[in-house]
């Protein structure tokens, strides 16, 4: 359910498409995530949505922000200096390995090799992709990304007192419940390291927006493996995605074969997030249209890209008219800034805050 307040600003907005932020929610619901999780600690994931505005609100209650490229590490450090930062991602260049950071997640014995050759200290985790089972995930995070057991051993002996191991970083999949997680977690600490990373991977569900991760369940379950050592997580859509909202309007209407369309003002190439995820968006519409209209039928939702991909929702039983506002919900992750937004040259969104 969208609260009045964002639906009363979505239909005051002087334009569409545009982005609407909900900052009172977003600081109430990363409240409750640092107090469900206790003594883990908390890093937010910049990738998930690097906006400048939630970021801010977001440091009010994050342990520090994890980056993984050069220009998330300049735009972080530039907004908090001395928050600390993490950096992670493979294919790190050689001015990477120089930033400053609090840790460095390492992947390959060769970048560790590179890390030690800059002759700069540094605090590492060892970024291990171990061989376990992940049912249930909606993405795997396998293949190229950190190593394996043997990796890890040719790691080992290559530290010194400049770079020193800290421990492990273990991202494994996305879109996991606090059950499943907490599974993962047993097997992940069977170990001796005095340093932890379990990564993210806290599920999201488009289908079911009330639906959120038990994040009490999840902090209780690793309060006791937690015990005696550094745990951190790295959470990133889990925390901002449900305080966006993507506001456009109906700009026309058609059947084609006895199928009914509403094409919107903008497209996926402003919210690429149910291309990449498969799912429809969930959406609410409000009826300030005056125009042509299809009613009670399943309209499928469209953009104006000049590609059958670019559809928000499919077969959705409502009604539509030419005009009527509709406000996309759980925009406010891995949305706007893994957009093609150049793609046929449309104007781009603007963008707008709620602050009480």
């Amino acid at each position: 359910m969208i609260p009045s307040r964002v639906l009363d600003a979505a239909q005051r907005l002087p334009g569409a498409p545009a982005y609407l932020y909900d900052l009172p929610a977003l600081d109430e619901h990363v409240a409750g995530v640092r107090r469900a999780m206790g003594e883990t600690e908390v890093y937010y994931a910049v990738k998930a949505n690097p906006d400048a505005e939630l970021l801010r609100v977001l440091a009010g209650h994050v342990d520090g922000f994890e980056v993984s490229s050069g220009g998330e590490h300049a735009h972080v450090t530039g907004l908090f200096p001395g928050k600390p930062v993490a950096l992670g991602g493979p294919g790190k260049t050689d001015a990477e390995l120089r930033l400053p950071h609090h840790r460095i997640h390492v992947e390959s014995p060769n970048e560790l090799r590179r890390l030690l050759a800059t002759g700069l200290p540094a605090d590492v985790l060892l970024r291990l992709n171990p061989d376990l089972p992940v049912e249930g995930a909606s993405l795997t995070m396998s293949g190229p990304f950190g190593m394996d057991e043997a990796g890890v051993a040719e790691c080992l002996p290559l530290f010194d007192d400049r770079v020193r191991l800290r421990g492990l970083h273990t991202h494994l999949a996305s879109g996991l419940d606090a059950g499943q997680l907490l599974r993962l977690a047993e097997r992940l600490l069977d170990n001796e390291h005095e340093e932890v990373n379990l990564g993210g991977g806290m599920a999201v569900s488009y289908d079911r927006p009330e639906s959120r991760f038990d994040w009490a369940a999840y902090g209780a379950g690793l309060a006791e493996p937690g015990r005696g050592r550094r745990l951190r997580v790295e959470p990133g859509r889990a925390l901002t995605a449900y305080c966006g909202y993507y506001v456009t309007r109906v700009v026309d209407v058609k059947r084609v074969r006895g199928e009914a369309y509403a094409i919107v003002l903008g497209g996926t190439h402003h919210l690429r997030t149910p291309v990449t995820k498969g799912h429809d968006q969930p959406l609410t519409i409000l009826p300030t249209g005056g125009g042509p209209g299809v009613a009670g039928d399943a309209i499928t939702f469209v953009g104006q890209l000049c590609t059958p991909k670019d559809v928000f929702a499919r077969n959705i039983v409502t009604s539509a008219r030419v005009g009527d506002t509709v406000v996309f919900e759980m925009a406010g992750a891995y949305a706007w800034n893994i957009s093609h937004h150049d793609f046929l040259m449309h104007p781009k969104p603007s963008f707008h805050y709620l602050r009480s």
